[in-house]
Formats: structure tokens, sequence, C-alpha cells
């Protein structure tokens, strides 16, 4: 899809410089630039790049003036950066805007579902499923019985929505997640050997959630594993059955949540972060990448380490063990000081 200089500074209310005929179909770094793309320049480090890039328009703040002649035709605007982003978020809507119910995709009868739905090759809908507005289901997902689905949701291909899941408004759940497969309950007898216990809740995910590629969120045993509002999950992140996590919540990779444990709102939870189970973590809580954490946590704490301390004494901590050979070899010498003195006997 093409757009000319002229659309484009009408979207960001900016001025055209140069040729408002001019026409791009993609982006690019201003390093990188090419004939039909759009970049911008924002950081000074930059600034060279904008007299030998090839693109063909650029974003600039309305501050710049050129020193030597350009052959990119100019957009002003008075923040190129933020105007950049705008752009990147109007261009994502405009590509995946898809319309339609593609072959070879199923939809079960009494299947609900609003405008502008698009429903992937080889998808499939179950019995009583709710869809709103402007759904986009991509290809070889699957959405379980009774599952209802909020407006503005992208579920990209392949992912996997188990039965009774419930998700909000303005949601994007990418490739290889699965949402509402069982908790990991299970109950040993007196011979060792484990029965399953029945997973019978379901997943409840509110509005404004993004969920990354292979994440797993499992249904609760009763009740509902809950994702609050504007919660972000990276990929690769495990949360167990009846879990709750706050609002406004980030969580980066190949983090784990065990079952029933309450992270609070406004928290920030780095990467192979580890939580048992039955705990509960306040809010506006800061958990280091690789953190251990198995114990309850306040409010307004920051964590690191394995199990983990208070951010401050762990980084103390870390100093004393990066000169553990050098502390020990002192010691060494100094019980060796104690035992043969210097007139060569203990006495």
């Amino acid at each position: 899809m093409k757009f000319t200089a002229e659309q484009i500074a009408g979207i960001l209310e900016g001025e055209v410089v140069g040729n408002p005929n001019a026409e791009v179909s993609r982006l690019s770094k201003i390093e990188e630039g090419e004939e039909g793309s759009l970049t911008f320049l924002a950081n000074p480090k930059y600034i060279n790049y904008i007299y030998t890039t090839k693109a063909t328009v650029t974003i600039v703040n309305d501050s710049f003036i050129p020193e030597q002649e350009i052959t990119t035709t100019l957009i002003k605007v008075e923040d190129a950066y933020a105007s950049f982003s705008k752009l990147l978020h109007f261009y994502n809507q405009v590509k995946l805007n898809k319309n339609g119910i593609e072959p070879q995709s199923f939809m079960s009868e009494g299947t609900k579902y609003g405008e502008n739905l698009y429903l992937g090759s080889f998808s499939y809908i179950g019995q009583n499923v709710v869809l709103g507005n402007n759904v986009k289901i991509y290809p070889n997902s699957f959405i379980g019985d009774n599952v209802v689905v909020g407006d503005n949701v992208f579920i990209f291909a392949g992912a996997k929505i188990y039965s009774e899941t419930v998700i909000g408004n303005n949601c994007t759940i990418h490739s290889g997640t699965i949402i509402g497969a069982d908790g990991f309950g299970f109950v040993p007898n007196e011979e060792g050997v484990y029965s399953k216990v029945p997973q019978i809740g379901n997943v409840i995910i509110e509005d404004n959630v993004d969920i990354g590629a292979n994440t797993t969120i499992d249904r609760a045993t009763l009740g509902s594993t809950i994702i609050r509002q504007g919660v972000k999950l990276d990929n690769q992140i495990q949360i167990a059955h009846n879990v709750e996590i706050g609002k406004n919540t980030v969580i980066a990779a190949q983090s784990g949540v065990a079952g029933s444990t309450k992270i609070g709102e406004n928290c920030m939870i780095g990467g192979q972060v580890g939580i048992a189970g039955h705990l509960t973590i306040g809010n506006n809580v800061r958990l280091q990448a690789q953190s251990g954490v198995a114990r309850n946590i306040k409010d307004d704490e920051t964590l690191q380490g394995t199990p983990s301390l208070g951010y401050t004494d762990f980084n103390k901590s870390y100093v004393h063990f990066k000169n553990l050979p050098k502390i020990v070899a002192e010691v060494e010498e100094i019980k060796k000081q104690i035992i043969n003195p210097k007139n060569g006997n203990n006495g």
C-alpha cells in the first residue's frame, strides 16, 4: 500500500517541504533508507544521515533547517519521534485490518460475531462463542466452546483459546499462546500414584492486555485465573491455575508464576523470575531478572537473587561474594599468624 507525503502529513498534522506527491510503501531506518521508503530523524547523532539517505520521505522536527542539499522530501512536525510512533501504530492498523471469513475455516452454528470479523483459514470456532466488533483471528487458531471475546482483539496464527475463556476489549494474543489449558492439579494416593484433579474453572483476561508468543495461562481449578486490565506479558511465560495478576503489571520472558499466587498492580517482573505458589506480591514491586521468590512481598519492594533479597542487600552481598576468594585467603593468613606467630611458637 502506497501513501503520499501529503497524505502522511495530513495524518501527522505536519508540513511538507519538497514533493507532496512523493510516494512511499515501506518504513526504514534513516541510515538504511531506500527509494520508496519513509524514515525519521529525531536523534541529533543521526543528523549526517539526512544528507545521504535515499529514503523518499523523512519526518523531522519543525526546528530542523538543513545545512546542505538534501534529496529527501521532509515532513516537519512538532515531535518527530512521537509522530513516527503514531505513524507506526497507524501503519500496523492498516496492515492488520483484514476482513472476511476465509475458506477452510469452521464456525459452529450459533456463533455470534460483530462487524469486520476476520477468520483465517483452518481456524475453528466452537459452540456458543461470542466475538465482538473488529475481531481478527488468524489462520490455524482454535477458539473453544463458550468463549467470549470483546472488541478490537487480535488473535494471531496458531493461538489456542480453550473453553469458557473470557477476553476483554483491545487485547492482543500472539502466535502459539495457549489460554485455558488445565492447571497442574494432581493428588497422590497411598501408593504414590497421582490422580488428576479436574480443572473446571476458567481464565478471565480484562481489557488492554498483550500476551506474547508461546505464553501459557492455565484455567483455574475452581473460580478463575485472572489477568487484570493493562497487563503486558512477554513471550514464553507460564501462569498457573488460580493466579491473579494486577492491572498494569509487566512480566518479561521465561518467567513463571505458580498456582494461586496473587500479584499486585503496577509491578515490574524481569526475565526468568520464578514465583512460588500461594504467595501475595504487593503493588509496585520490582523483581530483578532471575530472582526466585518464595515469600510474600510487601508494596514497593525491589528484590533480586535466589532466594530473593532486598535489592540493596543483594548488591552489598554480591560485592562480598565477588571478593570471597580474597577474603578466604585473608582469613587463612590471619589463622596462620594466630597459630604460628613470628617467634615460631604459640605459647
